[in-house]
């Protein structure tokens, strides 16, 4: 029985989540249907990770993917109690804001996606182990370093400090500990960067038998050469975007003897230059080699006349092979005896008319791959976005993340495993042609 009644209110929490209505939190919700569940949400002990799993496995079947996707989403918050709440920056807003963040894996084609895991960033300042110890080193090892404190200067020119308010350690403890236990932080979650985090939900999707045909992510994860690393020692494909400053050798570099000194050790091969950024390789390459490349159509808009073709998305594109530098990669096990540097594909988005390219992807696919394959991939990453305004907007994402019970953290699982249900159900229902696609 006690199963039975756990699936009807599943369904009419469902359905509330469906109707019409610009907010969509429990309470109104509740209002809508006549009905008040809160409890099943809030107090009951129902395992929220096996539902996150079979919502995953059955996510998967419904889209086939083609591709997974990383990113990240903010939910700007007006106070401080709310677990994982701070100021920092968000994607979302473009801004820093007094936000939460959550780091979200989609399955995704071009016709249909779905989210499959997600977890709520947890910042520097929920850490205590984050707060300087008498060293002045953080117990986290994931703790950035201490900045210099900026300075300001006075009329003269003269070098003043910016003063800042700043607790005492203890202090900073003490008040870290009491917003933990008053939103129920586990004990067990500590800082760590988001990309760190990626690669755990990834690891989780595994241990359910889920695995990605390939990877995209933005430039926020895919600049992090652990993160490529944590990919390749996954045997995960990926194709990620990246910046300019990213550093690389030629495709057809290779490393060479150096003579021995007659003491020490013998030394190992090395590149006869140093690495160059993407930009300079780009820039090097020339915008001659630059090709027209179509991905995808124009979805249409509503005030665009139906009869009217929406056109296809194009850029001027051209694709290297380069050996991808840096310290994470210099000490992968993945180099052979000749130490030389693992190739992949350089993608350079180049618009006409600018003096230097807009958009740098990498990716580890085979050399034979067509370019026009290595760009459709590498665009499939907007997929995501209309997850983002279907969760929030449509199926209230937004709303749940602002109710006062999130301020427990020990909670939200449960709360946000409604919108991604309702997702899938939608999204199942569109590719059966029961309804359109938004």
């Amino acid at each position: 029985m006690l199963y039975f009644a756990a699936v009807l209110i599943v369904n009419e929490e469902l359905r509330g989540l469906m109707l019409d209505g610009r907010r969509k939190s429990m309470q109104l919700i509740a209002q809508r249907l006549g009905v008040d569940h809160q409890q099943f949400l809030t107090s009951s002990t129902w395992d929220a990770g096996g539902v996150r799993r079979r919502l995953a496995t059955a996510a998967v079947e419904v889209v086939a993917p083609q591709v997974w996707v990383v990113d990240d989403t903010g939910f700007p918050k007006d106070g401080k109690a709310s677990a994982c709440v701070a100021r920092q920056y968000s994607g979302t807003l473009g801004k820093v804001a007094n936000c939460q963040i959550a780091v979200t894996v989609h399955a995704a084609t071009d016709t249909a996606s779905a989210v499959l895991n997600w977890r709520l960033f947890l910042p520097e300042s929920w850490d205590e182990g984050c707060v300087p110890g008498p060293d002045g080193k953080p117990a986290n090892v994931h703790a950035r370093r201490m900045r210099q404190q900026p300075v300001t200067r006075d009329q003269a020119g003269a070098k003043k400090p910016h003063t800042r308010v700043r607790l005492p350690p203890a202090e900073q403890i003490a008040q870290i500990r009491r917003r933990r236990a008053a939103s129920k932080v586990p004990d067990t979650e500590r800082y760590r960067p988001k990309w760190l985090m990626a690669l755990e939900m990834l690891d989780e999707l595994a241990e359910w038998g889920l695995r990605p045909p390939l990877l995209t992510v933005d430039a926020g994860y895919g600049q992090v050469a652990e993160f490529r690393q944590g990919l390749t020692e996954r045997g995960i494909p990926y194709i990620v975007a990246t910046t300019s400053s990213t550093t690389a050798q030629p495709g057809h570099a290779q490393p060479v003897q150096v003579p021995y000194a007659g003491v020490g050790p013998h030394p190992t091969p090395r590149y006869p230059q140093p690495a160059r950024s993407l930009k300079h390789l780009a820039l090097t390459h020339g915008a001659d080699a630059k090709t027209l490349v179509r991905w995808r159509a124009r979805l249409p808009t509503p005030d665009r006349d139906p009869d009217r073709p929406a056109g296809e998305l194009s850029g001027h594109i051209f694709a290297l092979r380069v050996r991808l530098a840096g310290r994470a990669i210099q000490r992968g096990s993945h180099r052979g005896d000749d130490r030389a540097l693992p190739e992949c594909w350089l993608l350079v988005q180049w618009p006409p008319g600018q003096d230097e390219p807009s958009d740098y992807w990498l990716s580890d696919l085979p050399a034979d791959t067509p370019l026009a394959e290595l760009v459709r991939l590498a665009k499939s990453h907007w997929r995501i976005e209309h997850d983002y305004r279907e969760l929030k907007a449509a199926l209230g994402l937004d709303h749940f993340v602002r109710l006062d019970q999130d301020r427990r953290r020990d909670q939200q699982p449960r709360h946000i495993s409604q919108p991604p249900t309702t997702q899938e159900t939608g999204v199942k229902a569109r590719l059966a042609g029961a309804g359109p696609s938004r």
